[in-house]
């Protein structure tokens, strides 16, 4: 029988990059060991500007949460594809607004789900809960989640730069479908995710999936913007990242347009 410590040591990968680490390293964290810095240095000389890009893709997440838990008033948030802990984190962000916002995070790395049981605790008010599950098991997050949230009422479903981490095989598109099909009206999907629109972009994502334990997929911003089928785009629509909704007076980094992102509401 295996240890479950030995389970987790086997789950690390710590010889391969994994996409949520290499992320930490490209964000300035340190919750990464050795191999996701080199991969990180090495996405970074084919395409220097990648980690503004996943700068921007962290201020996006803030833009919309503050637009949920705002303006939509949104109090229930599935986050799918975590990562590491940050600053502004999905909880931290909707209950800064509404404290009594409850908040569950999916994640299949181990190393993810140690930081996020340790670092990412709720207000009093509110609730956070953490799940251990792969994206492509929609039926097994719901029904974690169902534990904390009240499917019943709208959820905010958010999954940053996670489907292209989903082969076309695995028919991401259905995979978001399943899971906004079980959540009720005035549900919202804040999703975004990396084009294949740039030459020295997909070079480095191919270096990049030469020698990690998970690949990522780039793709054009149809097909992003497809996986929003079926719901009311919030306006601006799905649009490059640096363009959704900026915060006023405050000018992004200048990166090229290599993100596509966008907010939907299920009527």
């Amino acid at each position: 029988m295996t240890h479950p410590r030995e389970e987790v040591r086997a789950r690390l990968r710590t010889d391969r990059p994994h996409s949520a680490r290499v992320w930490n390293y490209l964000l300035g964290g340190k919750d990464n060991y050795p191999v996701d810095s080199e991969a990180g240095e090495i996405i970074l000389k084919t395409f220097p500007e990648f980690a503004a890009v996943a700068r921007l893709q962290r201020r996006f997440l803030s833009r919309a949460v503050r637009f949920l838990a705002g303006e939509a008033g949104v109090r229930q948030f599935l986050d799918i594809g975590t990562g590491l802990p940050t600053a502004d984190n999905t909880h931290e962000l909707a209950q800064r607004i509404a404290p009594e916002s409850r908040i569950v995070y999916v994640d299949n790395d181990p190393l993810v789900l140690v930081h996020a049981q340790a670092l990412l605790t709720s207000s009093v008010e509110g609730a956070c809960a953490y799940v251990d599950a792969d994206v492509r098991n929609p039926e097994r997050i719901l029904a974690e989640a169902a534990k904390t949230l009240d499917l019943s009422r709208p959820v905010a479903l958010t999954m940053l730069g996670i489907m292209g981490q989903i082969s076309d095989a695995e028919r991401p598109a259905d995979l978001v479908s399943t899971l906004m099909s079980a959540l009720p009206p005035g549900s919202y999907l804040a999703l975004s995710d990396g084009t294949n629109t740039n030459e020295a972009l997909s070079t480095a994502v191919g270096v990049y999936n030469g020698q990690s334990a998970n690949t990522y997929h780039l793709r054009s911003p149809q097909e992003i913007a497809s996986f929003f089928a079926g719901l009311e785009p919030v306006e601006p629509g799905v649009v490059p990242t640096a363009a959704w909704r900026p915060d006023a007076g405050r000018a992004e980094e200048d990166t090229a347009d290599v993100s596509v992102c966008g907010v939907a509401v299920k009527k």
